[in-house]
């Protein structure tokens, strides 16, 4: 049974990155929505504490995905904007392929927030052919 230990390798991997995914794609649409994106914004966004939220941007700033510094605006390095943006196309082509196959927008929206994380490179080209969308 090798294959095993390599499916729940990668599922712990895609678990340990959906945090980093999350916080880049909400550090872009909230400066994209708002012109800056500061702690508040983000603990409000993910209902967490400031702490908590001060804790993760140290850690995106340690992985070179944001820079931040005391009563400043958060900002997105170019590798955080390329991951911001490539979550930002994996979600919404999950998003379109539940809606394509009959599933409730509602229900969607929650499930493609999950599934995201966890589709593999050959499922979400897949779903792209068969949404006929190139992003």
């Amino acid at each position: 049974m090798t294959s095993a230990p390599t499916a729940h390798q990668r599922t712990r991997d895609d678990h340990a990155s959906e945090i980093a995914e999350d916080y880049v794609e909400a550090v872009a649409d909230v400066i994209d929505s708002q012109g800056d994106c500061r702690v508040k914004d983000l603990a409000s966004h993910f209902g967490v504490s400031h702490v908590t939220v001060v804790r993760t941007v140290a850690r995106l700033e340690q992985e070179g995905l944001v820079r931040t510094s005391p009563y400043q605006p958060i900002e997105l390095t170019p590798m955080g904007r390329r991951l911001a943006k490539a979550c930002k196309e994996r979600h919404e082509v999950v998003y379109r392929f539940l809606l394509s196959i009959g599933v409730p927008e509602r229900v969607a929206a929650v499930d493609a927030e999950g599934i995201e994380h966890h589709v593999s490179r050959a499922t979400l080209e897949r779903m792209r052919q068969m949404l006929d969308i190139d992003m």
